[in-house]
């Protein structure tokens, strides 16, 4: 029991601070749709992602001539060319390109994380791969939910508790907070149909309304991607791990 790791769940970056200290990785999540778009963008070949917290500083980077995409309440902002849908990180376009992001939740999450040691990108499209890498990194993990403008999601949280669940049952983990026991049994009640157990939470709720259904769907999908986004020196980028079990 004392050489296991400790792997926590934070629900919403409000909470941050509390549990800094005691990490060497942080996990960032945006499920819907922020860190599964920026997996998209990585696994398809954009080269690298700045996450910005701001509009302003999405629009400076765009009169440099940086490719930006900005999106704020579901909404991709007026005078940008993408918000933070995957399917707009797809084309052959983007590949090998710079894109500067902004969005409601996600990218703010990433930025108050960045002085953790190591900031990994994760959701369900990479949740296989990602776990596979945290137990062989065998440190002391945080997962930490972006919610949605400080509050507490569901999304973000079965997603966490998914992250948790598949690390303590490797044997190398523990979990002591009440937040990672409570997130670990949120996944579990959830799993067999995540799409049908969501059908009631607020911002599905708020994406349905934005006719964004195939972008829900797309998210809450597991396994569907085999990159690693990770944060360096303020850009996120692929990282270079072959995993031992390939998710299908």
């Amino acid at each position: 029991m004392e050489n296991r790791k400790n792997v926590e769940v934070c629900f919403t970056p409000r909470g941050f601070d509390l549990y800094e200290a005691d990490f060497k990785i942080v996990v960032v999540i945006d499920v819907l749709r922020a860190t599964s778009a920026i997996c998209t963008a990585i696994e398809n070949g954009v080269d690298r992602i700045i996450p910005v917290s701001t509009v302003e500083e999405a629009r400076a980077y765009q009169r440099q001539g940086y490719l930006a995409g900005a999106e704020r309440n579901g909404k991709i902002v007026e005078g940008f060319q993408f918000g933070n849908s995957p399917f707009s990180y797809m084309g052959d376009e983007i590949k090998g390109k710079t894109i500067v992001l902004t969005t409601t939740n996600g990218t703010k999450t990433i930025n108050l994380a960045s002085n953790i040691p190591t900031v990994v990108i994760g959701s369900l499209c990479n949740l296989d791969v990602l776990c596979d890498w945290l137990i062989e990194q065998n440190e002391n993990t945080l997962v930490l939910g972006s919610g949605w403008k400080g509050k507490f999601n569901l999304e973000d949280t079965i997603c966490a508790g998914a992250i948790a669940d598949q690390l303590i049952d490797s044997g190398k983990f523990i979990a002591e907070e009440d937040s990672t026991i409570a997130a670990k049994f949120i996944f579990r009640s959830s799993r067999e149909n995540i799409f049908s157990f969501l059908k009631a939470s607020s911002h599905r709720k708020r994406l349905r309304n934005l006719n964004l259904n195939e972008d829900i769907k797309y998210c809450l999908t597991p396994n569907t991607i085999r990159s690693i986004p990770i944060l360096k020196e303020g850009e996120i980028v692929k990282l270079q791990y072959e995993s031992v079990k390939i998710p299908k």
